[in-house]
């Protein structure tokens, strides 16, 4: 059985700029990424590429915050756009220790 979507023509086009806009989202959903994410999104026919930037929490280890930061981007991407997204480049910017805590006297 198909669906009534499924027999419609014509395609939907998704924009660099919303895939954008959904990877800098997603990419603040992992623990670990600080607010300061920079994302650029280079979309090709089905596909998406996607160059990011962005601060690690210290002292998170940074290879596991940005492996699982890279495999939330593609699979959210993929969810909410339906593009596939083969590569995720990552560059960690700075690394933002924990702020200190207020002792109470």
């Amino acid at each position: 059985m198909t669906s009534a979507a499924a027999r419609l023509p014509g395609t939907t086009t998704v924009g660099e700029r919303a895939v954008r806009r959904i990877a800098e989202r997603a990419a603040t959903e992992v623990a670990g990424v600080e607010p300061q994410v920079q994302v650029s999104a280079q979309v090709v026919g089905t596909g998406a590429t996607l160059r990011v930037r962005f601060p690690v929490r210290y002292p998170l280890p940074v290879g596991r915050v940005t492996d699982e930061c890279r495999a939330h981007l593609i699979a959210r991407t993929e969810e909410l756009t339906g593009l596939t997204v083969p590569r995720v480049d990552i560059e960690v910017s700075a690394l933002v220790p924990e702020p200190p805590e207020r002792r109470v006297r």
